[in-house]
Order: C-alpha cells, then structure tokens, then sequence
C-alpha cells in the first residue's frame, strides 16, 4: 500500500478531530500500518474551521505532514468550498450531504455523499455524525479493516456511549457498502458488452 494522505474536516464542535484520531488509531494500533496525525483549527472553540490530517502507509511515515489530500472528508459547507480544491485529481471525496450542497466531481475524484447529519440525528445524538462519517470512510475506501476501526471506536468514546457510537459506525459503514454496490454497477453498466 503507498502512503494515503487523509484530511477531515468540517467546523468546530463536530469531532473533526476525534475522527482524524480515531482512524490513524485504528491504522497504528488495530490494523499494523504506521501513521500520523496533525490538525489545525480557528482561534474560536466552536463554529470555527477545522482540519485533521491523517498519514497511514504500511511503512515508517518519514514525513508526518499532508502535501496533497488522497481522501477529503466534507462535514461542512465551508470546509468544501475552502479543501476539495487540493484534493488529488483521481483522489476521493466524501461529504455530508446535509451539510455541504453543492459538492461535485471533477477530474477522476470519485465523489460520495452520505446524510450523516440526517443519521445521527435518527440515531438520537447529532453528536456522532463524526462517527457516522467515520463508518462511511472505512467502507468506501476499504483502507482500514473494518473490525479495527469498530474496536478503536468501542475503546476510544465515553464510557456509556459505546453502544450508541457503535450503532453510528455500522450506520455509515452499511450506507458505505450500499454505495459502493450502486457505483460498481454504474461502472459496469458503463462498459459496453464484448463483441
């Protein structure tokens, strides 16, 4: 595997960072491949723009900053508008469609909209969208194994909260799969039959 570049973000409050942390955990601690996490954020505690950058490769990672996101994670508007311009051009785009309007694909970015927003909601705290979009990450790209992304999430939330941000993992991570089965049959719809 060469080196994935990965930027989440969104706005304060939203577990911008939580999300960043709890993938490269997942990477190092669950799955045997290195990373590295640095984040940034506006001077404000909440409403502010925020950006995780996470590094994962199954090599030491020399260089622990983003030169050029392979995978941008939309949670806001504004994060889109400010982002997905240095998003690689065959890169991945993963947005909350609630949440951000007018994303889309240019290049060879393959685009994918989940309403995060939407299900964290149904799931009772809008808190977890984080975790909803953290599910949905893990299905579309298939970077991180599934059970270790699942374990790093059920030992890094609240005690309490487990059951409610496992529910929110599997949430985004079923939509995920469900997505992938719809562009996977688009691409093969696409190919025109041998001769």
């Amino acid at each position: 595997m060469a080196k994935s570049e990965i930027r989440v973000t969104g706005f304060g409050g939203q577990g911008v960072i939580l999300c960043g942390y709890l993938i490269g955990k997942a990477a190092a601690i669950y799955d045997n491949k290195h990373s590295t996490l640095t984040q940034s954020f506006g001077p404000e505690a909440r409403g502010s723009s925020c950006s995780a950058q996470v590094l994962v490769d199954d090599e030491k990672i020399l260089y622990p900053y983003l030169t050029k996101p392979d995978i941008l994670i939309c949670m806001s508007q504004e994060a889109y508008t400010k982002f997905e311009p240095e998003l690689k051009s065959n890169g991945i785009l993963l947005v909350d469609e609630d949440l951000v309007k007018n994303a889309k694909a240019r290049d060879k970015i393959k685009l994918y909209k989940i309403p995060a927003t939407r299900f964290a909601e149904e799931l009772g705290r809008k808190i977890v969208l984080n975790i909803v979009m953290l599910g949905f990450f893990s299905a579309i790209t298939q970077l991180i194994d599934k059970d270790a992304v699942r374990k790093t999430v059920e030992t890094s939330v609240p005690k309490g909260t487990e059951e409610l941000n496992l529910k929110a993992f599997d949430k985004g991570y079923n939509f995920g799969m469900e997505q992938l089965k719809v562009s996977d049959k688009k691409q093969k719809q696409a190919v025109p039959a041998e001769e």
